[in-house]
């Protein structure tokens, strides 16, 4: 039986303008799915993807649910594309708040969204929660981007007695794309869902930089890649010194060192 792959993407070429993440968001499901994976993909509905264009449409059956998040109710919407020249299916996590009429990372000034922290959560709920629906046990789940960076932690501390999820393994990649500002001063307490609460992280501070994102993503990471090159050594460092495989950077020939890193962390079954 072939190994479920679930993707998490910040960016997906070609929703989204041309990036090192966006290429890899478009390349690595298509090539794990050639490889003989069954796989699902997962990323943001950003404000600047034209829906008409890229011929999304909502899933009215998996919209609807409201996410709580620092006592304020976020309704889910879910859409569904498919990428042309591939025909990869993207499921998209949308909401009026966090993605309609709203860019990525930043504003069109620049300027970085002060409650992205809120977002990442949002959409890490969003896609675990839609995954619960589609009934569908991924084996692993494969992380890239900021966004998809507390996607590690929910699977280990607050899903882990989810049927779809008890035993999902999780790999995270890192990119060269960083943020400038916190994920906000109450970014311990927007993370508290289930048996996570604030007393989870001592070692952290009560306002997480992004350098403090990216560790807690390896904390409860089964592997990790380094997806673009000359990546910050402390955060391989970090993946070292708690015994987590790190796959080094690749170049465009990757494959086949990320399927033995998936075979790693979800041996097949005798």
């Amino acid at each position: 039986m072939s190994k479920k792959i679930l993707f998490i993407n910040q960016e997906i070429l070609p929703y989204v303008p041309e990036s090192e993440m966006a290429t890899m968001g478009a390349d690595l499901p298509q090539k794990v799915q050639e490889e003989g994976f069954e796989i699902r993909t997962f990323m943001p509905k950003w404000g600047n993807i034209n829906e008409r264009r890229g011929q999304l449409h909502e899933v009215i059956r998996l919209s609807g649910m409201n996410l709580v998040i620092d006592e304020t109710d976020h309704p889910l919407i879910i859409k569904v594309a498919s990428i042309p020249t591939t025909r990869i299916q993207v499921y998209f996590i949308d909401n009026d708040d966090y993605f309609m009429k709203r860019q990525m990372a930043t504003d069109e000034d620049g300027n970085e969204y002060q409650d992205n922290g809120q977002r990442a959560i949002f959409f890490a709920r969003g896609v675990l929660e839609t995954v619960k629906k589609l009934r569908w046990t991924p084996d692993i789940i494969h992380c890239q981007g900021w966004m998809a960076s507390v996607v590690p932690l929910f699977i280990k501390k607050a899903y882990n007695d989810e049927p779809t999820f008890a035993n999902t393994k999780v790999v995270t990649s890192l990119f060269n794309d960083k943020l400038n500002n916190s994920m906000g001063v109450n970014f311990k307490q927007w993370l508290s869902f289930k048996d996570i609460t604030p007393e989870l992280f001592p070692n952290y501070p009560d306002e997480f930089s992004f350098s403090d994102l990216q560790k807690l993503a390896i904390d409860y990471s089964d592997g990790v890649v380094e997806a673009g090159d000359s990546i910050d050594s402390t955060y391989i460092q970090h993946a070292q010194g708690q015994n987590i495989p790190v796959v080094g950077y690749q170049g465009k020939d990757y494959i086949k060192a990320y399927k033995q890193l998936y075979k790693q962390v979800c041996p097949d079954k005798e």
